[in-house]
């Protein structure tokens, strides 16, 4: 493997004395470039980089809490198939699918329960059903899994999956 190196003698601009200057002249070709906000709010200080804090403003998300012993517990009693959610708290297509999973779960409330099970948290279960990535769902009827798939759908693309796989239309 090749490394290369800088040197002044290989940088014009630095053999100079005027290096400033010429490198002030040829920023000036840049200034079209813009820079996300985020960057320009970035403070950099002796220990590092930080940021001005800024409130966020996030959706609330109503979520049902269920208390059961186990997850065959759970879908033994479900009265309903089940979409279960596998996902992680740092995967971001997993972040993308929480409010659009909240908005099916109420257009689908009569015909499927929508549950999240973090994979951190509980890798035996995502180790039983060999969850590789993330976000997976899979359909549970009967306790038993009927249909499986991976990724990111928009709201009426999972209904529209939701409902082929069910055979059931609104």
């Amino acid at each position: 493997m090749a490394t290369s190196s800088l040197s002044a003698s290989t940088i014009p601009s630095l053999n100079t004395r005027n290096s400033t200057s010429n490198y002030s002249s040829k920023l000036s070709s840049f200034s079209s470039l813009q820079f996300p906000a985020q960057l320009h709010r970035l403070q950099f200080r002796n220990r590092g980089v930080s940021s001005h804090s800024r409130q966020r403003n996030l959706p609330l998300v109503a979520a049902k809490k269920q208390t059961f012993s186990t997850f065959d517990e759970l879908l033994q009693n479900s009265n309903k198939p089940v979409l279960v959610d596998f996902y992680a708290t740092w995967c971001g297509p997993c972040q993308f699918m929480a409010p659009i999973l909240d908005e099916v779960g109420a257009v689908l409330k009569d015909t499927v329960q929508v549950v999240k099970i973090d994979t951190e948290k509980y890798p035996s279960i995502a180790d039983k059903y060999k969850i590789e990535a993330l976000p997976t769902f899979i359909i549970f009827k009967d306790a038993k899994p009927y249909d499986r798939f991976e990724g990111a759908l928009t709201k009426d693309q999972l209904i529209q999956r939701i409902e082929s796989s069910l055979n059931v239309k609104q």
